[in-house]
Parts: C-alpha cells; structure tokens; sequence
C-alpha cells in the first residue's frame, strides 16, 4: 500500500518521463514539423487570403533556434506585403508547449513591410476584410481580457535580444510615398538603439529610438529624437491630408501594465518637446506647444474604457485631470470630465499655444479660477446629454487686453469685414457715419425680431446658452457633421469685429475665450453690444448696418420700419447676399418666405412679444422699394401685346 507521499512521487516521475518523451520526440521530428506548419499557413494564405506564403529554406539550429530565407507574403494580383532575406530567432519551447509563442532571440537581415495602394486596389485589403468577417456573430467583448490577451501575445513576440539590419517600412499611397528604413535596431540585456533613415516626396531624415525595453516584465522607457539638426518632421501626413506636423523628441514611459481581477492598468507618461501643427482647419499660422506630457492611467473592464481621473495633462503651466470613458454595461455611454485645479489667470495666458490663440499674445490678467467641464452622451437615450461647464473666479480680472483690445466696442471704431481673406470697405462705427443709428432710433419690431431669430435670451445669458449647446452637440452627433452651431449674438459681434469667418479651431476658442472675457468683465453694456451689432452685420451685398439695410431695400431710416420689413429683415440675416431668393418673378414674397414670417410672428405672440394690434395691417405685402429692387428677377409686362389686345376689343365693338 503506497502513501499519499509516494503517489505523489510516482505521479511527478511518470510527467517528467512523459515530458521528456515528448522533448524527445519533438526534438527528432522538429524540421518535420516545421514544414508541415509553414504548408499549413502557406494553404491558409492561400485559401482564406488568396494570398501566397513561402519560405525557401527552413530549418532548425539545435533544439530552439529557428532559421528562415527568402520568407514572403505576397497578395495575388497586388504588390508584395513583405518579404525578409534572411531571419533567425529562438523560441522559448515551454511556452510553445503550452499554445504560447514566444521568441527569446530574433535577427533579420534585409527586409521590407509595405502597405501600398494604386488606384483603388490595396495589397493589405484581404486581410482587413477577414478581420471584419470574423467579429460578426461574436458575443460581447470583454475589453480587459482581450487588451490584456493582445498585450501580451504582442510583448511575446518582441524578442529580450534582437538585431535588425536594413529592415524597411514603406508606405506607398498612389504616390505619396514614405519610407522608415531600420537600417541599425540593437535590444541587448534590455537596451534599445536604433539608427533610422525617413525619406519622403519631400523630405530626408536620420531618427533615433534608444532607452530601456523589458518586454517579458512589460515595462519601457524609450526616447524618439533627431539625429540630425532640426525637429522631427511626421512623414506621409503632409501630402495625404495636408497635416503638416513636427516635434524635437518624444519620451513613452510604460510603467505596469497589470490585470487586477477584472480590471486592467496600464500606467506611464509620455511627453512631447516643441510640438508643431499646420493644417487649414486648425489655424491659419503654425500652432506650437513648447512642453506637452501625460501621465496616464488607462482602466479597462469587461464593459467599460477609461482615462482615470487621476491622469494629468500638462502642456506649458497649465495642468488638468481628464477622465474619459467608454461603457457597454447597459447602453452604449460617452463621458468626458475636465478638471483644472486652481491656478493663476496669468499663467493660462501665458500657456496658451501660440498660433492658436493670437489675438491672446500680449495679455496680461490677475487673479485665479479652476474650471470643470462634465459631457455625457448616451447613443440610446442622446435627449437626456449632460453638458455642464462651470468656472470658479477669484479676483480674476484682464489688466491688459493683447492684440483684441474688447474696450473699442464702447468708442468709435472704424470696422471692416473679411470675407474669403479680403477685407471689404471701412465702415465707421459711430455718430460720424451717417448711417449709424443708436439703438433708440431702430424700430422696436426690429429688436424684438432679431433677438427671437437669432438670440431670444440675449439680457439674460452670459455670452453662451448652455441648452443651445446641448441642443446643438445633440443634432451634430445625430447627422454625424456639424449641422448645427450655438452662436449668441455676442459670439457673432465677437466673431465680426475681432476675429474672422475662416472656420478653423482656432477661431473658435478664441471666440469663446473672448466672449467669455467681454460677458464676465462688464467691459460693454448690453445695449451697447446689441447696438453694435446692428450697425455692422452684413444685409445685403456691400450693405452693413440697418442704416444701409432700411434704405437699400425700403428707402426708409430704420425708426420708420413696420412689423412685416422688420420681420423680412430678420429672417435674411443668415444669407443676405441671397435675399433676391426670396421673390417671385411678380416681385412678390414666395410661398416658403411667407410661411416662415407666419411662423416667426406666431412665436413672438407666444412670447408675449407682439398683440393683436401690431398685426392689424400686417396683410400688407412686402414692397422693394430701394436699389435692392434691381436684384429682383421681376418679369416685364410685354406692352406690345397689350396694345394688340385693346385693338382688337375696339374692332369687335366699332368704337
């Protein structure tokens, strides 16, 4: 009778025998077994890819390290996916025998991966489209154990020694081409260094990766910078979308990256020197940050994505929190929380990236504030977002404006439009101009029109509308553009006196921090904004100010305007130039111009706006009278046929 003791014994002994059998066999049989696997991933290619996979000699070099020639994958009818002359590499066969795969050692001589695509066919399509196919039909992902699984598989297959000669990527976009040739990559006891060759349509560099790699404890520490003088240029981008970008170095950190139960960490930083962007939508000038790093948290769970709360951004001196999440548990949610802890008014002037902000450069603030930003998107619920953005100020104040003095708005000023970069005639702002009119002398119907189409809550709000926003992000992410904005009529003043129409980013956060300053400063009455802005916006083409709009279409002074002009005006602020639209070729206002006046009078009744005697001679039709009347489409009476017709009545009754 054996004890517990000895049938433990037995049973080790009889794995290890059975183990080394197994060694034995796999050691006899391995360059058999190594054919067998390279015809079943070349039928794979083959069948499944329609692509062909082949290596000329393969072989095995003692009892792990494999030796491969001429390996290549090359898609029928298209260019080559990639091809290595010559690849050595050792693989940890404790890990093979447990389904692992996981190289120890790896050396490649002369190869290349590329991507290309020429007219519509890419020589990478195949593959993309089986990757599609096979995510139908599956059940819902687990993000931390399929991050965690992909991770891992991809650390497995970085070696923990590796020698690289003349390994090329290339990347060729019918025609917009780019090429990172490794022509040096060395990773020995845990030491990365390369030496890189870029070279594009327009530009040739040498770049350089060196730090520390440890892929087996998932942990890195690896710096990206330029060998020779100059910053580093991004390649591809600037011929395929125009995106012009540069940097000096960038530094990842990965420091853990750790399954705790359910969830997934990943923890480091990355940092950026002397980023620089150029790209038409962004800004019309260079957009540089000097000092940009980001100390990340990444958490992952079986329904969720996220950027914890306690990842920092920082570029300059401004730092803040982001969370960001991604979740599945019972509908699909988007969240983003923006955190800036308490800093100085003047560090954030001074922090801001220039290019971006330029109308900011020479401003000077006192005081503090911290600022929080809370957005939630729910895609089965998108009426119920959550859009709330609150500033806290303490003594804040602006001491010096820069290159928007906002001050100007309460003197005389000489304005001028821009419109597609040119700028139009000077318009003087002020009693000198005869056509400026004080809000006083503007028709009451006209200030009550204008504020119910283009800013009903104009006295009350503080330059935004936080519901308009809401309402706004609601229907872009429903059509999926930018169908719809939020302007109050102190964005547009803003906007029309400050900045330009070019629509870029940069224009827009600069509108918004300009707006933001002009409202919460008490730099400019109401009255004031609103009487400005009647005396500048566009009515029609060359026509600024109501004082040229009333007379351009109506030959009346703006005080003398009844409700029916004051409506018209109103609805064609958007598009004045293309006011002639709204005619038949009687003259007469068409059916949806009608309508739409119908419509803006009901709610202004709803609104306590106008009564019943207002309306009482509204049946009068709209009369051009001015010179806009020479850009209506009015078909002429043909006085010939009216001649013949009355000659033939006076024949019929011999008068």
């Amino acid at each position: 009778m054996r004890t517990g003791k000895q049938k433990i014994i037995l049973a080790s002994t009889i794995l290890i025998v059975l183990f080394t059998v197994l060694i034995s066999v796999f050691y006899i049989f391995r360059n058999a077994v190594l054919q067998q696997t390279i015809a079943k991933v070349s039928n794979t290619m083959e069948i499944d890819y329609n692509s062909t996979f082949s290596v000329k000699k393969a072989s095995f070099d003692g009892f792990s390290t494999l030796n491969l020639s001429d390996v290549v994958l090359a898609p029928k009818n298209a260019d080559t996916l990639f091809k290595i002359q010559k690849l050595k590499t050792s693989i940890n066969i404790w890990k093979l025998l447990i389904g692992d795969i996981q190289l120890g050692t790896l050396n490649i001589n002369n190869g290349f991966v590329q991507l290309t695509k020429k007219g519509k066919i890419r020589n990478f399509d195949a593959f993309i489209k089986k990757d599609k196919q096979t995510e139908i039909g599956k059940e819902k992902r687990d993000y931390a154990e399929f991050a965690y699984r992909i991770i891992s598989k991809a650390l497995n297959l970085v070696p923990t020694d590796m020698v690289l000669d003349n390994l090329s990527f290339r990347l060729d976009d019918n025609g917009k081409k780019a090429t990172i040739n490794f022509q040096k990559m060395r990773l020995v006891d845990k030491q990365l260094e390369t030496s890189i060759r870029v070279q594009t349509n327009t530009f040739t560099q040498r770049w350089k990766i060196k730090g520390f790699a440890d892929p087996r404890n998932k942990k890195a520490d690896i710096r990206f910078f330029n060998i020779d003088t100059g910053a580093i240029k991004v390649p591809y981008f600037d011929e395929r979308y125009n995106l012009k970008s540069s940097f000096d170095s960038i530094r990842l950190n990965i420091q853990n990256i750790d399954r705790d139960g359910d969830e997934l960490h990943i923890d480091g930083f990355t940092s950026i020197k002397n980023l620089k962007v150029n790209h038409p939508k962004i800004a019309s000038k260079d957009v540089v940050i000097k000092n940009a790093r980001f100390d990340f948290r990444f958490l992952l769970g079986s329904d969720f994505v996220s950027v914890d709360s306690t990842s920092i951004v920082q570029f300059n001196k401004v730092k803040f929190h982001p969370y960001v999440a991604y979740e599945t548990k019972k509908d699909t949610v988007y969240k983003l929380k923006v955190a800036i802890p308490k800093m100085k008014a003047q560090d954030f002037i001074s922090s801001l990236p220039d290019g971006l902000f330029t109308h900011f450069q020479g401003m000077e603030a006192q005081g503090n504030f911290d600022y929080n930003l809370n957005f939630s998107f729910n895609k089965n619920k998108p009426d119920q977002l959550v859009f709330e953005s609150n500033i806290k100020k303490e003594n804040l104040k602006i001491t010096k404006y820069g290159e928007a003095n906002l001050n100007k708005l309460n003197g005389e000023f000489i304005y001028r439009a821009l419109i597609k970069n040119v700028l139009q005639r000077p318009i003087l702002v002020g009693s000198g101009n005869p056509n400026y009119t004080p809000l006083n002398q503007i028709s009451p119907y006209l200030r009550k029109c204008v504020l119910t189409t283009e800013d009903p809550s104009f006295f009350s709000h503080h330059g935004f509308i936080n519901e308009a926003f809401k309402q706004s992000i609601i229907k872009n992410i429903k059509t999926k553009k930018f169908s719809r904005g939020a302007s109050t009529i102190s964005m547009q003043l803003v906007k029309n006196v400050f900045l330009t129409r070019e629509k870029t980013v940069s224009r827009k956060l600069e509108e918004i921090l300009l707006v933001y300053i002009l409202e919460n400063n008490r730099i400019v009455s109401k009255e004031r904004m609103l009487e400005v802005y009647f005396n500048i916006i566009e009515w029609g083409p060359n026509v600024y100010g109501i004082g040229e709009a009333s007379r351009f279409y109506f030959q009346k002074s703006p005080s003398e305007l009844n409700l029916n002009e004051c409506l018209y005006l109103a609805r064609i602020i958007p598009s004045p130039k293309k006011f002639m639209y709204q005619f038949n070729d009687q003259g007469m206002l068409k059916d949806f111009a009608i309508k739409q006046e119908s419509f803006l009078t009901n709610i202004m009744f709803r609104r306590g706006l106008l009564s019943p005697d207002d309306t009482i001679y509204q049946s009068q039709r709209i009369i051009i009278s001015g010179s806009a009347r020479s850009f209506l489409r009015i078909k002429t009476q043909d006085t010939t046929q009216v001649k013949i017709d009355s000659l033939s009545v006076d024949e019929e009754f011999d008068l």
